[in-house]
């Protein structure tokens, strides 16, 4: 119970505040907005470009994690899709943006602020390595199946999906905030004091900054579409992942550190992104935006029940 009352619900009365400034005390659904582009765009990327730009790589981008992360989250896409393809009989787009409800997690809103406040800003190390992968690896798998399925019949183009993936990764700030602070990282770049020290006062503002975000765009979302699909995302990624990379993580021997991150990180709730995605092919939108707020509400109970038997 300690761990729910000083690690948790610090991190949901935050989100809590912005759902009730937004639905009770009229703050503004578009200053809400204005708040989470700040976050999205500026506050996020200085927070990755300041973390990858500094930390040790070769130390840090242990394949073992990685594996262990990202071999959970796509059996969990795959089961997403299947289940709604089979389950659920939706039609093949649909099942694609519903497999990505199931792959793409919260890492930077809820996993990052919830491992800070449980074992402190020296375990981030970890979760770094896993977000910066994490978009491209994601809207890679999502865009190239999406193009897939919508190919058939018509025939592949490779290039055109390629050409694809590449637009979104490109006009993703975070991914231009990674591959600057790679070439910060990798060149031996020094960064000027006065520039640091702006990135580090973007940074401070980041996490409370997007958790009272997140509350207020809860506000626009309802519980709305096919509820047996959202009840099935909410059980492949608050538990059927972290279950998975649990078992990963230990038949991989990751140490402490590690497996806490990787554990947290594949716990949380899905990410607004999700809604993004399905908002670019038009497709399973109330779908995910209901798993959106259904996931993000249970997170509170089933991130402390991990956090309660992890080492």
């Amino acid at each position: 119970m300690g761990s729910l009352i000083t690690v948790i619900l610090p991190v949901f009365l935050l989100i809590g505040a912005g759902y009730a400034a937004t639905r009770f005390a009229r703050f503004p659904e578009v200053g809400i907005d204005g708040l989470m582009r700040f976050t999205q765009n500026y506050a996020f990327p200085c927070l990755l470009f300041r973390a990858v730009s500094t930390f040790d790589i070769g130390e840090q981008f242990h394949a073992p994690l990685l594996l262990s992360y990202y071999s959970a989250a796509l059996i969990c896409f795959v089961l997403g899709f299947l289940a709604a393809l089979l389950i659920f009989k939706r039609d093949l787009e649909d099942a694609v943006v519903i497999g990505f409800c199931c792959l793409f997690s919260n890492t930077l809103m809820l996993g990052l602020p919830i491992t800070e406040r449980a074992f402190g800003p020296d375990a981030l190390e970890a979760n770094f390595a896993i977000i910066a992968i994490h978009a491209p690896f994601c809207y890679t798998l999502g865009i190239a199946m999406m193009e897939v399925v919508r190919a058939r019949g018509s025939g592949l183009n490779p290039f055109g999906i390629m050409a694809q993936i590449a637009r979104q990764l490109a006009r993703n700030p975070l991914v231009i905030a990674l591959m600057l602070g790679f070439v910060v990282n990798l060149g031996g770049i020094t960064i000027p004091l006065p520039i640091a020290d702006a990135v580090d006062m973007m940074v401070a503002a980041s996490v409370p900054a997007a958790l009272f975000a997140v509350g207020g765009v809860l506000v626009q979302y309802r519980i709305e579409g096919d509820l047996r699909v959202v009840l099935m995302i909410c059980l492949i990624t608050l538990v059927v992942h972290p279950a998975l990379v649990w078992g990963f993580g230990r038949y991989a021997a990751l140490d402490v550190a590690q497996f806490r991150s990787a554990l947290i990180t594949a716990a949380v709730a899905p990410g607004i992104n999700t809604y993004v995605f399905a908002n670019l092919y038009n497709r399973a939108k109330r779908v995910a935006a209901s798993s959106v707020l259904v996931t993000t509400s249970g997170s509170l109970l089933t991130v402390w029940l991990w956090l309660t038997i992890l080492p």
